[in-house]
């Protein structure tokens, strides 16, 4: 079992900036990969971006050049800096650990941008 808790989201406006940070407990050692998803209301959830244990990242064609995934797998962390934050960003996003035989997810945490 792996164990995932959010943090960072809030309201921020147009063209600002936010950093979402997510931690991991439970059996680590078997967490192949984390990443970020969101759920914008009547939307399916979304890949916004993915690190490897190996440092392959990948990311979400809308979110390219503005947001950055990072990890700390040593302290079981992984970020989201988002920049250059457009309404149409405004989602629950949800932190995601992958194993071999599972998913992983946290409860989420809301991003709303706004002016």
């Amino acid at each position: 079992q792996v164990q995932l808790v959010e943090s960072g989201g809030g309201l921020v406006q147009p063209g600002g900036s936010l950093r979402l940070s997510c931690v991991a407990s439970g059996s680590i050692f078997s967490i192949n990969a984390m990443g970020w998803y969101r759920q914008a209301p009547g939307k399916q959830r979304e890949l916004v971006a993915v690190i490897t244990s190996g440092d392959s990242t990948n990311y979400a064609d809308s979110v390219k050049g503005r947001f950055t995934i990072s990890r700390a797998f040593a302290r079981n962390m992984v970020y989201l800096q988002m920049n250059s934050l457009k309404p149409e960003d405004t989602a629950v996003y949800y932190c995601n650990a992958g194993t071999q035989n599972h998913d992983y997810w946290g409860q989420g945490t809301q991003v709303t941008v706004s002016s």
